[in-house]
């Protein structure tokens, strides 16, 4: 077998790149957010945080919230034709109006 290069963060300099003005910052208040089963969700990684953080081709999508799982959520996605359920921490998820 050929050896694997890269990981999951792999080509994602653009992608999870902060603004400068939010660089080195973590929003406490997207942390510790409370969500209701059926809140519509957008997908947002904080880059800085690595826990519960989904695949990157899932970034910018948006979901709905189904149960809470520990400290995480599961959100359901669609994904083309199929339905994909993520686990999800709540820093990366911005709640959708």
């Amino acid at each position: 077998m050929a050896t694997r290069i890269g990981g999951a963060r792999r080509k994602t300099r653009q992608k999870y790149k902060k603004t400068y003005k939010l660089a080195g910052k973590i929003s406490q208040r997207r942390f510790l957010q409370k969500l209701e089963a059926g809140d519509k969700v957008a997908l947002s990684t904080e880059p800085a945080i690595q826990r519960g953080m989904y695949h990157r081709r899932f970034h910018g999508k948006t979901g709905t919230v189904g149960k809470k799982l520990g400290q995480c959520y599961e959100v359901t996605i669609r994904d083309h034709d199929k339905t994909k359920k993520l686990i999800v921490h709540p820093v990366h998820l911005k709640k959708v109006a």
